[in-house]
């Protein structure tokens, strides 16, 4: 009898960066390719990955995905040296990375990693352009959240 291979997350989701959701405001979304290795991929179908204090970087008009971690696993990496936490080269159009190197030039603007996804067999990186949240930006949407969540608990009580 052999059993099925059970896929750890079904819904093609990797890694998400809730932290960043809740640092900054979100602009403008993009979905970008990663240049990979094959013990990352091996890692990423695992769910080996951190997206937590990742963000982008645009070198000689190239972005790079900096700080996400992708552990390496002790059967797949074997014969390689891995680097964790080293640069990777995103994928992204001429006309996209040139709207985002003139957005990052604008005060108060930054890239910042959102997810790790699959799409097919491919997997993408979803970047945003976001701007920093002040502090009483944080309090008012912890605010909205528990309103919306209490909102819902009457909307139930009384069906």
């Amino acid at each position: 009898m052999s059993k099925a291979k059970k896929k750890p997350n079904s819904s093609g989701t990797i890694a998400l960066n809730k932290r960043a959701r809740h640092e900054y405001f979100v602009d403008q979304k993009f979905e970008a390719g990663l240049e990979l290795s094959g013990w990352e991929v091996k890692s990423l179908r695992e769910g080996k990955a951190q997206l937590v204090d990742s963000y982008v970087i645009i070198h000689r008009d190239e972005a790079y995905l900096i700080n996400a971690r992708i552990t390496p696993l002790l059967s797949a990496s074997t014969h390689v040296v891995c680097e964790p936490l080293r640069q990777r080269k995103l994928l992204l159009h001429r006309r996209e990375l040139d709207r985002i190197i003139q957005t990052i030039e604008q005060k108060g603007k930054t890239c910042a990693a959102m997810a790790l996804y699959w799409k097919g067999n491919k997997i993408k990186c979803e970047i945003a352009l976001v701007t920093g949240k002040k502090d009483h930006d944080k309090r008012d949407t912890a605010k909205e959240r528990d309103w919306a969540r209490d909102k819902e608990r009457l909307m139930k009580s009384k069906i």
